[in-house]
């Protein structure tokens, strides 16, 4: 979500439904994870195989949550993917999706699961 510009356009700014709003990809992203209190690496070996896998993720989380703080909390999306460093982010948070998804095999620029979908697959168990 937060890797591909053309998911970001259709999703948030034009509302394409099914996935939630930004908000709740950055939420996902550190609030759930405590990454915005703590860096990755101390998940390594549990949730990510290896340094170069948490460095990447600290990067995209270090500049998502510097444009939260820039621009707030609950701006709209139009706010976020027109700050200046946005780019930036979206680069960064590119490069930790690459990096996953090739250490998962796994194709990188397959679209996101929406919500209904994750919700599917955590019930499995």
């Amino acid at each position: 979500m937060l890797s591909d510009p053309g998911f970001q356009r259709a999703a948030w700014l034009e509302g394409q439904g099914g996935y939630g709003d930004l908000t709740d990809a950055v939420y996902r992203l550190v609030e759930d994870s405590w990454l915005d209190r703590w860096s990755a690496e101390k998940y390594v070996g549990s949730v990510f195989r290896d340094s170069a896998e948490a460095v990447a993720v600290d990067a995209a989380v270090l500049r998502v949550l510097r444009i939260v703080h820039q621009v707030g909390e609950d701006a709209p999306a139009a706010a976020y993917l027109g700050h200046p460093d946005w780019p930036e982010a979206v680069r960064a948070a590119r490069e930790a999706h690459h990096r996953l998804a090739a250490n998962d095999g796994t194709d990188p620029d397959l679209p996101p699961s929406t919500l209904d979908e994750l919700r599917q697959l955590t019930a499995r168990g």
